[in-house]
């Protein structure tokens, strides 16, 4: 059985990118896990933010899910800090948490950007593809989705379902 969570990281639990997110985890049965409400404090080599948040969501996902879709709205041509912070945190995975980090290898991974256009700039997606080449995970994709007129189009969300459709293959 293949479960899927979408993790979002934007700094509004229910802005332009949790209306994708959630047209998607309604539609599909997805769950969801908001960044912005989780304690996860930024990656620290003395290991400082050992009783926050993030050891015990990142072992949940590992332990309940086959694919993780990182979903982040586009900020100064970049993930989001949230999200940044969170994948910074997988280094805890590396230097401490290592039998916790390799389990991630086999596991699946996607990405999904939103702004406010089609307009998103050429290696967006290079950090997610490499974190997820780097941790033994396989790279199903990425899309980049957009909200007009504070809604989700028609054509984006054949977008969506295309790219969804591809997740399940």
């Amino acid at each position: 059985m293949n479960r899927t969570v979408i993790i979002q990281g934007s700094s509004r639990s229910h802005g332009d990118t949790y209306k994708i997110v959630n047209y998607i985890a309604l539609k599909h049965n997805f769950d969801v896990i908001d960044l912005s409400i989780k304690n996860i404090g930024h990656y620290d080599y003395d290991y400082k933010n050992a009783n926050d948040d993030f050891i015990p969501l990142i072992t949940k996902v590992i332990k309940n899910y086959d694919t993780i879709i990182f979903a982040t709205p586009v900020y100064w041509y970049s993930m989001s800090g949230i999200l940044k912070v969170f994948f910074d945190r997988m280094s805890d995975l590396i230097r401490i948490h290592k039998d916790t980090g390799r389990k991630l290898r086999g596991k699946n991974m996607a990405m999904l950007s939103c702004s406010n256009s089609n307009d998103l700039v050429n290696g967006f997606s290079m950090p997610f593809y490499q974190s997820a080449n780097y941790l033994g995970m396989h790279y199903l994709g990425d899309i980049h989705t957009w909200i007009e007129n504070d809604m989700i189009n028609n054509d984006v969300k054949l977008i969506i379902d295309s790219f969804v459709e591809t997740l399940k293959a």
